[in-house]
């Protein structure tokens, strides 16, 4: 039912159109996410489990993420009160975020049919470092 409920609004959104503050991008980073436990070395996070996939879209305040699954053994990453490590890959070396999942839906690509397997999830970003978030913030202003 939760399924059904995220399409209806992802449909609406659609309809009366995109309230989103932010100006989105269209770009396509490779970048794999993790589960952020703040109790964990560096090491440990280093060689936690992570999921692997691209970016649909990036913003100064939020990515859109295309991934092939939404858990990690047994603990899902669109949990509301779960922070997410996302290593994005970019060609200057690797941007690291901690971001929190707003939203997310089965993928589908352009109108069609979504894939099993695949999904987008919407996420806010809490945290990034001052280098980092200026090699990023660079990076949106070359897209504008």
């Amino acid at each position: 039912m939760p399924e059904l409920t995220r399409s209806m609004i992802a449909h609406l959104r659609e309809f009366f159109g995109n309230r989103r503050r932010a100006r989105r991008y269209r770009r396509s980073v490779p970048f794999s996410v993790s589960l952020y436990d703040p109790k964990l070395s560096r090491e440990q996070l280093e060689r936690a489990p992570r999921v692997k996939g691209v970016t649909r879209d990036i913003s100064t305040s939020g990515l859109g993420l295309i991934v092939p699954a939404v858990r990690i053994d047994d603990r899902y990453l669109t949990a509301s009160d779960q922070i997410l490590r996302l290593l994005l890959e970019y060609p200057g070396g690797t941007i690291e975020m901690h971001v929190i999942a707003v939203r997310y839906e089965q993928f589908a690509e352009d109108g069609a049919a979504a894939t099993t397997g695949s999904y987008l999830i919407g996420v806010r970003i809490a945290q990034v470092s001052e280098s980092d978030r200026a090699r990023f913030a660079e990076d949106l202003q070359r897209l504008s």
